[in-house]
């Protein structure tokens, strides 16, 4: 789940992703102050909470944090509204650290190489294009359903043929203050624990 306020831009709106893929496809129910956003399946993709200042306590930023009691205010939100969804969220870290299990070359892309990273309690494959990627660093992975700083939501994807989850962060990618321009990862040290959380710039 994704949330983005923006007081100034569009008013008292928090507007709620629930699927990483935008759907083609949309149909909108309204409930109260609830804008129910679902998918040609009838899936809810998301959903508009309308006097959203009424149910949560907001602060002006873009992006919401999304938190056990952000989750439980929206379930109340939905309740009041009289919705009957239940909001099942993931709130494990989406930026951890990883260690790179192994590195090949891509079977279609001279600059681009399929890695096995660990986070943890799973090991995802990750199409990267940095230069300075190596089996045996312990790097930044933004996982499915992190949203950079940019604003840019992580997506199950397919590069050039190949399976990719996730993205093999770069410190600029991070936001990272004095970030280094040339292109490549950023390597953590050694006693970075792997699968732990990692704090992302703004």
């Amino acid at each position: 789940m994704n949330a983005f306020y923006n007081k100034q831009g569009i008013g008292d709106v928090l507007l709620v992703q629930l699927q990483t893929e935008t759907p083609e496809k949309i149909h909108a129910e309204q409930f109260g102050d609830v804008t129910l956003i679902k998918d040609a399946e009838g899936e809810i993709a998301g959903f508009n909470l309308f006097h959203a200042s009424a149910y949560i306590e907001l602060a002006e930023s873009d992006k919401v944090e999304v938190s056990e009691a952000l989750v439980t205010a929206l379930q109340n939100a939905l309740e009041k509204n009289g919705v009957d969804y239940t909001l099942e969220v993931d709130l494990s870290p989406k930026f951890v650290v990883g260690y790179v299990e192994s590195k090949e070359k891509h079977p279609n892309a001279d600059k681009l190489n399929v890695c096995r990273v660990s986070v943890g309690t799973e090991e995802l494959q990750i199409v990267c294009g940095a230069p300075n990627v190596e089996q045996g660093q312990k790097v930044v992975v933004a996982k499915v359903g992190a949203v950079m700083p940019s604003g840019m939501l992580i997506k199950d994807a397919e590069l050039r043929g190949v399976p990719s989850s996730g993205m093999i962060c770069s410190a600029k990618e991070l936001a990272l203050p004095d970030a280094p321009q040339e292109k490549g990862i950023l390597v953590l040290p050694e006693d970075a624990e792997v699968g732990s959380a990692f704090e992302v710039g703004a």
